[in-house]
Formats: C-alpha cells, sequence, structure tokens
C-alpha cells in the first residue's frame, strides 16, 4: 500500500515527478504493487486467528451502532464500548477492502488497451483517480490516530497491550487466554473470562 501510494503521488504530482523521473519504471511498480495488494490477506487466510479477527470484523452488533453515535455526538462524550474491533475499526476494514477491490478493478480496466472500450477506460481513471485520493486522505487520518495511540502501536508491533488499556478502550473484549468466545465478545462480552491481574494480553488491535 505505501509503494502504491508512493509511486501515485509520483505519477500523479509533478514537483515529485520532476524529483524522481522514470516515469515509465514507476508506472511499472504502481501497476504491479496495485496487483499484489490482495496477497497479503490471502496469505492471511491461512491463519486461524486471521480469520477469527475477519470474523469479529464483519459482525456490527449494538454495541457498535452505540460507538458510532457517540463518536458523532459532537461535543457530548459518552461511554463507547467497544469489544476487540471498535465500530470505527469496522468500517475502515470494510472500506479499504471496498477501495483496494475498487482499485484493482479500475486499475485493470486502465491498464488493458484492447478489450475495454475507450468509454470504459476513461471512466475507470476518473473513479480510480479520485478514489486514490479518498485513500490517501484516509491514510493519513489512519497514521496520525496511530501516531497518538503508542499503546495500540505497541499491539501491532508485538502482538501484546497492556491489559488495563486493554479494558478501557476495549471493554467488552475478551483475549484468547480468558477462554475468548467470539460469539460472546459481540453479544456483549458475556465469555467465560477470567478477572486477573496479568500485565498484558495478547492482541493485534488495528487503528
Amino acid at each position: 500500500m505505501g509503494v502504491c501510494v508512493a509511486t501515485a503521488a509520483c505519477l500523479y504530482l509533478p514537483q515529485f515527478a520532476q524529483l524522481v523521473g522514470r516515469r515509465a519504471l514507476l508506472v511499472t511498480v504502481h501497476e504491479w504493487s496495485g496487483l499484489l495488494l490482495p496477497v497479503p490477506f490471502l496469505c492471511g487466510l491461512a491463519s486461524r486467528a486471521f480469520r477469527a479477527d475477519l470474523r469479529l470484523l464483519n459482525r456490527f452488533g449494538p454495541h457498535d451502532r452505540a460507538w458510532l453515535a457517540s463518536a458523532l455526538a459532537r461535543g457530548r462524550q459518552r461511554a463507547r464500548e467497544a469489544g476487540k474491533f471498535n465500530a470505527g475499526q469496522k468500517v475502515w476494514a470494510a472500506w479499504i477492502a471496498g477501495a483496494v477491490l475498487v482499485m484493482t478493478g479500475t486499475g485493470l480496466l486502465m491498464w488493458s488497451t484492447g478489450p475495454a472500450p475507450l468509454m470504459w477506460r476513461t471512466a475507470a481513471t476518473f473513479v480510480h483517480d479520485w478514489l486514490a485520493l479518498a485513500v490517501g486522505v484516509v491514510l493519513v487520518g489512519h497514521v496520525w490516530l496511530a501516531a497518538n495511540d503508542p499503546e495500540s502501536r505497541r499491539g501491532m508491533r508485538t502482538g501484546r497491550v497492556a491489559r488495563v488499556w486493554a479494558r478501557r478502550e476495549h471493554p467488552l473484549w475478551r483475549p484468547p487466554s480468558e477462554d475468548f468466545d467470539p460469539d460472546a465478545e459481540e453479544n456483549g462480552g458475556q465469555s467465560g473470562g477470567r478477572d486477573g491481574q496479568d500485565a498484558e494480553a495478547s492482541a493485534r488491535p488495528h487503528h
């Protein structure tokens, strides 16, 4: 994704294009990095833990709607209950997955100069360019949120977070070490977890 965004910036912004040059090489790198975007996801499907996370990301419960309502209530801070992934993270995951599919499809149409009619390629270019801009803006916000949450960054880096942070930010989440049950979490967190005082919880939160 990083290579895709960087090469796109060099292709569309004259200031970066002049610094880098070699436009043909940039186009090739951009095309192939775009085609490879789904590969890490497909490889991750071999992991049972990854598939369990997908189940959680794909479920939207009453507490998620309450979380979004709280996030949209300007100036009125209310308690936000979340499982391993909060509603914002679920919306982000769904949006970026859809964006990658659309970007890949429109990119393939732009790449093919034979089968696709000119009108299709023109429309694909329009969608591809504007969606790329949206992805870039959202990625900047994504990185900004991560920069302001060192504990979440540690979780992404090491797979572990402080238990006190997990209980504050994701109170309905019960990690595997607490006899975690995904169905119980999505139904309000009533799992068979222990209330131990361990210092850390196994996790891979995403901002």
